[in-house]
C-alpha cells in the first residue's frame, strides 16, 4: 500500500488513532519531558494517554501497544518503541514499528491512521530517510485503512 504524505500537525488530523513515536517504556514516563509528538499529546490531550502506556511494561523495540487517546478527538492512540535505549532510532525499529502499529490498526478495524516520520527528530534520522523507509515497510502492507504520514509543518 502507498500511504498518503501529508504536511501538518499530526493531532489535526481527520482519522480515528494516530501514532505516537515512543521509546521502549522503560524510564517512567513521568521522569521524562516528553518532546515531539508526546508533548503535543500531553499538553492537548493529556496525561491518561501516558499513565495508560506506563502500566503496560518494558516495550521491545520496534513493538506496538494501544492506550485511549486522552482528550484528543480520537478513538485510540498507537504507541511505538521507535528509538533505543540511547534514543536513536534505526531502520529496523522504523519498519517494525509500522508493521507492529498496522497489526494492531487491522485488529482493532480502525478505518484510519495517522503517523508522524518515526526516527526524525530525536531518533536522529534524517527526515527524508525516515520516510523513506516508512515508505518501504508499507510496500509489504495489506490494509483497507486509510493511512497518512505526516511531516510536521506548524501553521502559519
Amino acid at each position: 500500500m502507498i500511504p498518503a504524505i501529508v504536511d501538518g500537525d499530526l493531532l489535526d488530523q481527520p482519522v480515528e488513532v494516530i501514532v505516537n513515536a515512543w521509546n521502549r517504556n522503560v524510564i517512567p514516563w513521568w521522569l521524562l519531558l516528553p518532546q515531539g509528538v508526546s508533548g503535543a499529546i500531553k499538553r492537548r490531550g493529556g496525561l491518561r494517554p501516558f499513565i495508560e502506556i506506563g502500566r503496560t511494561g518494558p516495550l521491545p523495540l520496534g513493538q506496538a501497544r494501544l492506550t485511549s487517546a486522552g482528550r484528543l478527538p480520537f478513538k485510540a492512540i498507537v504507541h511505538v518503541a521507535g528509538i533505543d535505549l540511547l534514543w536513536r532510532a534505526s531502520e529496523q525499529s522504523i519498519r517494525d514499528s509500522v508493521r507492529s502499529t498496522m497489526d494492531i490498526v487491522a485488529a482493532e478495524r480502525f478505518a484510519s491512521v495517522a503517523f508522524p516520520v518515526i526516527g526524525a527528530g530525536s531518533g536522529g534520522f534524517r527526515e527524508a530517510d525516515a520516510l523513506a523507509t516508512m515508505r518501504d515497510a508499507f510496500a509489504s502492507v495489506e490494509t483497507a485503512a486509510d493511512v497518512r504520514i505526516v511531516r510536521y509543518r506548524p501553521s502559519k
